[in-house]
């Protein structure tokens, strides 16, 4: 079986770990954070491309392997829903600190 890896997840970890131990200003922060984001992203829509890629050219009849096209299928669709659960936990982390009471 597959295993499916996030590496951006463990960067936005490292990233935290290193903000608390160096002197890094909000500014810095908020940069690097909007970089592994976006990289996130962009690997998001990477697999969703290749398996876009790979059904076009199982329909149009070339040597393409259904078990290669399945998979990159998965792939995407798995990237994708965890990708939307990370937002969601995101949102909900908002709105609770948004509640608050100073």
């Amino acid at each position: 079986m597959n295993n499916i890896s996030f590496p951006n997840v463990s960067k936005v970890f490292q990233t935290n770990q290193t903000s608390q131990t160096s002197s890094t200003t909000p500014f810095e922060a908020q940069k690097s954070f909007a970089s592994v984001l976006k990289e996130s992203i962009e690997k998001v829509n990477q697999a969703q491309l290749e398996s876009d890629v790979m059904t076009e050219k199982l329909a149009r009849g070339e040597n393409v392997d259904l078990h290669q096209v399945m998979i990159a299928s998965q792939k995407a669709s798995v990237t994708l829903s965890a990708t939307m659960e990370i937002r969601n936990k995101v949102v909900e982390a908002y709105q609770e600190v948004m509640r608050m009471q100073v």
